[in-house]
């Protein structure tokens, strides 16, 4: 473990440019910390927290200037991942034929500055659906590919955050190329560094660093137990999907859906949600079209609309969809939680609805099985 001063994040920003990145991280923009380009320290939310509960999220001054000072924005990184708008190919016909280009974008060389420990398994999940299954996405897989991660470790969780919970967080555990837990104490403001990559051992070298003494460690060790106290909220997930598939016809069910508007905004705000639905466009000629794919949700109506009609016409019915397949069908599916206790479903649904408490509420009263 190394320790570098706050001085030492301009010059990683000029590293990182002199290789050829574009640096995206932490802004303010619109009242929230959103992710953007970065083209210094100094657009980063320095002195800025954010205070988050159901339904709540509200930015705040800190009495220091941490850089990594808030916990996660109605944002996350599968923006530049998993776009959501992507242009598939484009046609042209030529009298009585079509020619199709594919679309051959070239992909940005990314550096993510700020990467929790949640979203760095929310990557890890997407991996699993778009780069390391049966069927791979080519755009996410060049995109992955061509990725810096600089994760920070989470000192200071919010009133949502229960990724102590799903074990994925506050501290970050691998997939990074650099790992940073800021410190303020002292009137000192550094960094601790560990590298997770050749590539990360290659940049650390460059930046202006000391050996960790003992009592930095046992700083950063503090910190981390504390945030995994601190969390606003908890979820038990013992036999979780035995839970849930047990519970399908629940009465919470319908509590839930007396307050869901349907609006989809927990799975705009979630870092694994990957619903799509592709739209065709065409010119007034009529002899260029093409092929876009944008996200969806299932709590659209339209999502789950087929030749026979709709299967999911009710918000029970779609809310129990989201709610079951992200903690139970996704882990048959894919071999893990889809939840990696973020907490921004509960922070940005505008109704308020918690679910680690829908969850709880099954796990208080469950269906009773009947014997004969």
């Amino acid at each position: 473990m190394k320790v570098i001063e706050r001085k030492s994040m301009n010059i990683l920003f000029d590293i990182l440019r002199e290789k050829g990145y574009k640096i995206v991280g932490p802004i303010i923009k619109e009242r929230a910390i959103v992710y953007d380009e970065l083209e210094s320290v100094d657009d980063m939310p320095i002195g800025w927290t954010d205070e988050q509960d159901a339904a709540e999220y509200r930015l705040k001054k800190r009495t220091d200037k941490a850089l990594f000072g808030y916990v996660v924005g109605p944002q996350s990184w599968k923006k530049f991942l998993f776009p959501s708008r992507l242009k598939l190919l484009s046609m042209e016909r030529n009298g009585k034929e079509f020619k199709i280009h594919e679309n051959s974008d070239t992909v940005e060389k990314y550096a993510f500055i700020g990467v929790r420990g949640c979203e760095l398994n929310a990557i890890f999940i997407q991996d699993k659906v778009f780069k390391d299954g049966e069927y791979v996405d080519p755009y996410y897989k060049k995109v992955r590919e061509n990725i810096l991660i600089i994760a920070v470790n989470c000192t200071e969780p919010k009133g949502t955050c229960f990724c102590a919970s799903m074990n994925t967080g506050p501290k970050v555990k691998k997939g990074f190329d650099l790992a940073l837990t800021e410190i303020i104490e002292d009137k000192k403001h550094q960094f601790t560094v560990e590298a997770g990559s050749e590539k990360g051992e290659e940049i650390l070298k460059k930046l202006p660093n000391k050996e960790a003494d003992e009592m930095i460690k046992i700083a950063v060790d503090k910190l981390m137990k504390s945030a995994s106290r601190k969390m606003g909220r908890k979820m038990d997930t013992t036999d979780i999907k035995e839970l849930l598939y047990a519970n399908l016809e629940n009465p919470q069910w319908e509590d839930v859906a007396k307050r869901c508007l349907t609006c989809a905004n927990c799975t705009m705000v979630c870092p694994t949600c990957f619903c799509t639905t592709v739209e065709d466009v065409t010119d007034l000629t009529g002899d260029n079209a093409e092929r876009w794919r944008r996200w969806d949700s299932c709590f659209n109506l339209d999502y789950s609309k087929v030749a026979g009609g709709n299967f999911r016409t009710s918000p029970k019915a779609r809310y129990r969809q989201w709610m079951t397949h992200k903690l139970a069908s996704w882990i048959d599916q894919f071999g893990t939680s889809g939840c990696v206790g973020c907490g921004r479903c509960i922070t940005w649904c505008p109704a308020g609805i918690d679910i680690t408490i829908e969850l709880q509420a099954i796990r208080n009263n469950p269906i009773k099985t009947q014997t004969k």
